[in-house]
């Protein structure tokens, strides 16, 4: 067991505070390395405050990490020392189930994946995530970083890069589909990058035009206000794919209506409350309500050498882990653009 410096919760209302906690040895299997950097996904702050259910405390948060490999057990073939990798937000699965088997090992069923925090291991023992140190495991959960990526830029995309990559693929977003991204924010800004690099024309829906200049710059050919009712009269039958990346409870009816027949609406984000769909807003039209949840290790994979090809990276604001409660605060408030980057170096 080794010892490490982390910041985590010990409730759902107090603040994170710094804590030591302990990593497993390393086993024939698994890959050691020092925490770089990792991404305040907002799922980190719905969890923290058990919005999403049960947590135990303390708790360790952060998903999307990205370090340096620093030991490896004597069976590991895929890394060295030395290398550059990242881990996203689970850390293992049964792997014999058919989701596993198929490379789909978030979708594991049997019992499900391990969460990167708030899980259990094949240990026992509580998982905790990325605000620390240093972690340790499994080699076959573990990402290799291009170089070609920096590691304060990788950690966002092993959360907000897959969870928006893997339906525009999945999908089929390319040249000649029109695609429409729902929010301009962390999985929202990375869901226009990619979504223009894999070759569609792309358009930007938000509630207001405030970061209308920001959406044409990161590649939107169109940017519209949801707050205009005029804009779904405009838009309507427009588009194939529509990405929601916000939370909110929406009014399905009006945006299924901005679908072109057979085209699909896609949740990447988990409204508070359930949601409300008109039938008529399917049947007419043969459209489709579906979902998504992040991507399998070989799909993150493709992703993250995708985005070293393509020159795809999210825009950041690095941060110290002092500042993390303050960016929990300013993340509720939709205060950044677009995602905070812990620079974990005081904890290593």
């Amino acid at each position: 067991m080794s010892t490490v410096s982390a910041y985590a919760a010990t409730s759902a209302v107090d603040p994170l505070t710094r804590t030591t906690i302990t990593r497993r040895d390393v086993g024939p299997h698994d890959v050691a390395f020092d925490i770089h950097f990792a991404g305040i996904c907002h799922s980190d702050i719905h969890t923290v405050r058990a919005e999403w259910g049960k947590v135990k405390y303390p708790l360790v948060p952060g998903h999307e990490i990205a370090g340096i490999v620093t030991e490896v057990g004597s069976e590991v073939s895929k890394f060295t020392v030395g290398d550059r990798v990242g881990v996203g937000c689970f850390v293992d699965s049964c792997r014999e189930c058919d989701y596993c088997r198929a490379g789909e090992e978030q979708y594991c069923n049997n019992p499900g994946m391990v969460g990167t925090y708030n899980g259990v291991g094949r240990d026992g023992q509580p998982t905790q995530g990325g605000y620390s140190g240093a972690i340790v495991v499994d080699e076959n959960y573990v990402l290799r970083v291009p170089d070609a990526i920096s590691l304060a830029d990788a950690a966002p995309l092993l959360c907000a890069g897959i969870t928006t990559y893997s339906p525009l693929r999945h999908w089929n977003a390319g040249p000649g589909t029109r695609v429409a991204v729902i929010g301009l924010g962390g999985l929202g800004h990375l869901a226009v990058k990619l979504a223009v690099a894999l070759g569609a024309d792309v358009t930007v829906l938000s509630q207001s035009l405030k970061k209308m200049e920001d959406g044409l710059r990161l590649g939107a050919s169109e940017y519209h206000a949801t707050s205009d009712r005029d804009t779904f009269k405009k838009l309507r039958g427009s588009f194939d794919l529509i990405l929601n990346t916000v939370s909110a409870n929406l009014d399905l009816g009006a945006y299924l209506g901005l679908l072109k027949l057979d085209g699909t609406l896609v949740e990447l984000g988990m409204p508070e409350h359930p949601m409300e769909v008109p039938a008529p807003a399917l049947i007419f039209g043969r459209r489709r309500l579906s979902g998504s949840l992040i991507g399998g290790i070989a799909e993150t994979q493709e992703m993250l050498d995708f985005c070293a090809e393509h020159g795809v990276t999210p825009e950041i604001e690095v941060i110290e882990p002092e500042y993390i409660n303050e960016a929990y605060e300013r993340v509720v408030a939709s205060d950044v653009r677009y995602r905070f980057v812990i620079d974990t170096q005081s904890l290593r």
